[in-house]
C-alpha cells in the first residue's frame, strides 16, 4: 500500500528505530528523511518547523505532523491497517505503557549512553572510556532486566504473545547494550529476557529498522 508517510531522523537513533519497527510491522511504506541532531554541520532551523525541540523522530502523514515516539507509534497502530500493535485487554495495554515508560526512565541512559557509548562508540571515535560510568550502569541494567523478567512472565513478548509497542521501544535499546561484552554477560542472568531478545531481534521488523 502506498501512503504519504515521512519519518524524519537518523537510523542510529533508538527512537527512530522504534517508529520504523511499528511501520514495518503494519506494512506501511515510508520515506526516511535524514536528520542528524549530533552533526555540527547540520542546519536544524528548518527541521524545527516540524519539531520545535529539534529532536528525532518526527512523522508526517499527509498534512498531519507528529513528534514524540510513543505518540507516533500509537498513531501508526491506530491509523493504518495491519496487525494490532497494542493489546486488546486493558491490563496488557497498561503493562505495555508501563514497560515503555520504564525503558525511557531507567534503561535508555545507562544501557545506551553509559555502557554502549562508553565501551563501543567512544573507542571507535578515539575517545577515552569511562570505566566508572560503565560499572555504575550495570546494577541499573540488572534492576531493569529483573523487572522485565518479572513483568513478562511466561509470555513470548513483553506485553503478550505477540509483539507490541513495548517490544519496539525496548528492542533498539537492547541492540546497543548487547554490543558491549558487559551487556551480553548481564542478559545471561535473565533467561526469559534473553529468549525474548532472540525472538524480537529475529523479526523482519527489527532487521529492517536497524538496516540489517
Amino acid at each position: 500500500m502506498s501512503v504519504d508517510v515521512t519519518v524524519y531522523g537518523a537510523r542510529y537513533s533508538v527512537y527512530v528505530r522504534a517508529v520504523l519497527m511499528a511501520l514495518e510491522s503494519k506494512g506501511v511504506s515510508y520515506d526516511l528523511v535524514p536528520v542528524d541532531i549530533f552533526s555540527k554541520s547540520e542546519d536544524l532551523d528548518a527541521y524545527r518547523e516540524i519539531h520545535p525541540f529539534g529532536r528525532i523522530p518526527a512523522l508526517r502523514h499527509g498534512d498531519f505532523i507528529l513528534y514524540e515516539t510513543a505518540a507516533i507509534n500509537r498513531y501508526v497502530d491506530e491509523a493504518f491497517l495491519g496487525p494490532p500493535l497494542q493489546p486488546a485487554q486493558a491490563e496488557n495495554r497498561a503493562r505495555m505503557t508501563q514497560i515503555m515508560s520504564m525503558t525511557d526512565s531507567y534503561a535508555y541512559q545507562p544501557l545506551v549512553w553509559d555502557v554502549y557509548v562508553e565501551r563501543i562508540s567512544n573507542p571507535k571515535d578515539g575517545k577515552p572510556t569511562d570505566e566508572a560510568l560503565i560499572a555504575a550502569a550495570l546494577p541499573k541494567a540488572r534492576i531493569y532486566f529483573k523487572a522485565l523478567h518479572y513483568l513478562m512472565g511466561c509470555q513470548a513478548f513483553l506485553a503478550g504473545e505477540a509483539p507490541t509497542l513495548a517490544d519496539f521501544h525496548a528492542a533498539p535499546v537492547f541492540g546497543y547494550f548487547l554490543e558491549a561484552p558487559e551487556g551480553r554477560e548481564v542478559v545471561k542472568e535473565f533467561p526469559r529476557v534473553q529468549q525474548w531478545w532472540q525472538r524480537i531481534s529475529a523479526t523482519e521488523a527489527f532487521k529492517r529498522a536497524v538496516g540489517s
